[in-house]
């Protein structure tokens, strides 16, 4: 089974991402970490290649290529990114689609834990990070990231633990119980 998780910055995605992946044996794929690199490759902040990227529609679209060619050569992969759920629908590709949300005050202290910095520079850089997505995404792709009709689970982690995300996600696949398959067998 393919499980696309998305979200915005802070969302709890990634822990998701990794937490699913240990529960049910399945590989994790998390995009943002491609991004991240990019941009340490670069030497800039993820909003300076959000601004790159606004100009050059190749650093997304690479990334978002790169998404649907590893669905479509995994039946049973957690695929984490921005995208996921819209690129795998748009391509035909069959998956459980996952969108984790949780309250600004909540997503900006965890960005800015995650980055080692105050929630007031994390809510400065992760705001223009998102406008700078939802801006590309709306021109290259016409995805608007505020539809949340492609997912079949919304989700807010706010209150939830990890394990709780996990429980919640596993619930709405209509999974009661985890079958977790052998290491090496993903």
């Amino acid at each position: 089974m393919r499980i696309t998780i998305s979200g915005p910055p802070g969302s709890g995605k990634t822990t998701a991402c990794r937490e699913l992946s240990k529960a049910l044996g399945f590989k994790a794929v998390v995009f943002g970490e491609l991004f991240r690199k990019l941009a340490a490759e670069k030497g800039i902040t993820l909003a300076e290649l959000g601004a790159l990227a606004e100009n050059d529609p190749e650093i997304d679209r690479g990334i978002d290529e790169c998404i649907v060619g590893i669905a479509k050569s995994n039946d049973d992969i957690i695929l984490e990114s921005r995208l996921s759920a819209y690129m795998l629908s748009r391509n035909g590709i069959p998956a459980f689609k996952v969108y984790l949300t949780a309250s600004p005050g909540i997503r900006m202290g965890r960005v800015g834990v995650r980055e080692g910095e105050s929630i007031e520079a994390a809510c400065a850089e992760t705001v223009t990070r998102q406008a700078s997505e939802a801006k590309r995404y709306k021109m290259y792709y016409d995805i608007d990231v505020e539809d949340k009709s492609v997912y079949d689970l919304v989700l807010d982690t706010g209150g939830l633990t990890p394990d709780g995300v996990v429980e919640a996600i596993l619930k709405g696949m209509g999974r009661t119980r985890v079958d977790k398959r052998p290491e090496g067998n993903n």
